[in-house]
């Protein structure tokens, strides 16, 4: 009677552990699914951000020739260039990450 106490506990225990993991691995890939999608939207996102930017100095710089507007063209520029540089670093990162991410499961 003791032995199926114990080998009933055993696979208790062992349904539960597979059950912890279940989960664990069903969270982890919806999480890895949000992240991938979140990396999409902020890199069009960022697209859309230096197009935009890049039209309105254009513009801007169509208006006329007054200090304040090439001021602000100036530092609309800089901006960009700063913006350029960091999508250029996301994008490294991405690649780094890409390594990694050819090595986990997929759907």
């Amino acid at each position: 009677m003791a032995d199926w106490g114990i080998w009933g506990a055993l696979i208790v225990g062992a349904l539960a552990c597979a059950a912890g993991l279940a989960f664990v691995v069903v969270r982890g890939l919806q999480g890895w699914r949000d992240l991938k999608r979140a990396r999409r939207r902020l890199f069009k996102a960022l697209d859309d951000l230096a197009v935009k930017g890049e039209e309105t100095a254009e513009k801007t710089a169509a208006l006329g020739d007054t200090a304040e507007i090439e001021e602000s063209v100036t530092r609309l520029r800089r901006s960009l260039a700063q913006l350029a540089v960091l999508r250029e670093a996301a994008d490294e990162a991405q690649e780094t990450f890409g390594r990694f991410a050819a090595v986990m499961p997929r759907k």
